[in-house]
């Protein structure tokens, strides 16, 4: 019941099958008051709209969970008995399933119950370890259900977002560094990890294989990432240099240290009346070493930290340590900083610059990643044919023509009036100066091909070919004037 309930505060459309044996520990009455659907049980129920409810909600699911599964359901569904509600629909489905076994230690250590597990995995199953604890029977051992919490985030994982980061794999690094002054004491800061590890749940959700390099945090760890804990500068530049050359993006979100004590006594360092001084030294500089030797492909993503001239020092650190996006934001701005759960900040390339405005982390994540997307995949061109009477405008993405429309050619028209005509068509599109790699024009109206190249080239900020008259653009549609 915990665990649809939060599914539905997720706005998660949530159907419950039960089996006859489960109805006499919950009664349906509880699952059919929260998710306001009839909670199924007899597979031929005459009083519901469905003929066939079985397959009409297994073509609806975009996942299966089953918890608790017995070992009961478990060989059923490992040996394609389908005599109930709940294992007939599961047999229908093509969807994710997913099955978290809950019963006594014995029962769940048992070979055949093993063996049955073992078959769901073979069919693509995802099989919950059970949690380890006091169980109802009396014993202690493997065979209690995960806590809710555990089982909302294989959900989500699976239908939370679109894995358009799937085969991708991204290394995050996050929280603080601590670097010791004697057994006793350390230099930190106030990083807390929280935009780091919402990066790496954001990147994990969109399916990609993610690696988080972490320094102490007080928060929980995101489930099903690679997780690195580290203490010191020099651990995260070892374990993060040493696993640089496999990834596909790097995310350097961690506030590591800059200085790190020069000597660090063996014993407490002593109160004493006159003042103390510590000699420091710097620390490895892991960004300027990854944007060194950074690999052909490969995207380099910085955080910079300010409390003054934020784009002109995020900038200049973009371009010294050889990045290819940085994320900018000022500790004084409100709603950003350290420790909260919303951050404001400000996406910037070579050629790009746009402040996302106060979102929570995990949505600034996204939109991150967005951006970090559309700057790998930059591949559209912003075609135009120019004829006597009409300028057919459209983008091209590979072999795909995402939009085709027609301007009025106009030959009084200025430089800038084509540049808002322009622009107004990309933005209709929702498309971006900076997810365009380049444009090119074929014209028939040599007066004007100037000004609309100047007027292109002033909204993509990149050089535009003329190709001349008579050479396709490669528009799918042009127009004969």
């Amino acid at each position: 019941a915990n665990v649809a309930r939060m599914l539905l505060k997720q706005h998660c459309d949530v159907e419950v099958l039960m089996t006859q044996n489960a109805t006499q520990f919950i009664n349906p009455i509880t699952f059919e008051s929260l998710t306001g659907h009839k909670c199924l049980v007899d597979t031929f129920d005459r009083n519901f709209q469905y003929s066939v409810e079985h397959v009409a909600l297994a073509k609806r699911a975009d996942v299966v969970l089953v918890a608790p599964a017995s070992a009961n359901v478990i060989g059923k569904i490992a040996n394609g008995i389908a005599d109930d509600m709940l294992t007939t629909t599961i047999m229908a489905c093509k969807c994710k399933k997913i099955v978290a076994p809950a019963m006594n230690t014995n029962m769940f250590e048992n070979p055949i119950v093993q063996d049955n597990l073992k078959v769901l995995e073979h069919y693509n199953y995802e099989v919950i370890s059970p949690a380890v604890g006091y169980l109802a029977c009396g014993d202690t051992g493997a065979g209690k259900m995960p806590e809710p919490e555990l089982l909302l985030e294989y959900i989500l994982r699976e239908i939370a977002r679109e894995k358009d980061m799937k085969g991708l794999h991204v290394l995050v690094t996050a929280g603080p560094t601590q670097e010791s002054v004697d057994p006793v004491r350390y230099i930190t800061n106030h990083s807390t990890g929280k935009m780091g590890y919402a990066i790496a749940k954001v990147c994990m959700q969109r399916g990609a294989d993610v690696t988080l390099v972490t320094g102490p945090t007080s928060i929980e760890k995101p489930h099903f990432v690679n997780v690195v804990p580290i203490t010191t500068a020099r651990e995260m530049f070892e374990e993060v240099t040493g696993r640089a050359e496999e990834q596909d993006i790097i995310i350097k979100a961690a506030a590591v240290a800059d200085y790190r004590p020069r000597y660090v006594s063996d014993e407490k360092v002593k109160k004493k009346d006159d003042d103390l001084a510590l000699e420091m030294e710097r620390t490895d500089d892991i960004l300027a070493y990854l944007g060194a030797h950074k690999t052909k492909d490969q995207f380099l993503c910085g955080f910079s930290m300010e409390t003054e001239n934020m784009l002109e020092n995020s900038r200049k650190k973009l371009k010294k340590k050889n990045l290819d996006m940085i994320i900018a934001n000022s500790l004084k701005m409100e709603g950003a900083g350290f420790g909260g759960n919303t951050n404001v900040v400000t996406v910037i390339t070579e050629d790009f610059e746009k402040e996302l405005g106060k979102l929570t982390k995990e949505e600034t994540a996204d939109r991150i990643l967005d951006q970090i997307l559309a700057q790998r995949d930059k591949k559209m061109i912003l075609a135009i044919d120019i004829g006597n009477t009409n300028i057919v405008l459209g983008c091209i993405d590979g072999d795909k023509t995402l939009f085709v429309e027609r301007l009025s050619t106009v030959r009084t028209k200025t430089e800038l009036e084509y540049a808002i005509d322009i622009k107004n068509v990309l933005d209709i599109y929702h498309i971006h100066r900076d997810e365009i790699e380049g444009g090119i024009i074929s014209s028939v109206v040599p007066q004007i091909t100037t000004i609309v190249k100047l007027a292109v080239e002033k909204i993509l900020k990149k050089n535009v070919l003329v190709v001349g008259a008579g050479i396709k653009t490669g528009l799918n549609i042009r127009i004969d004037n």
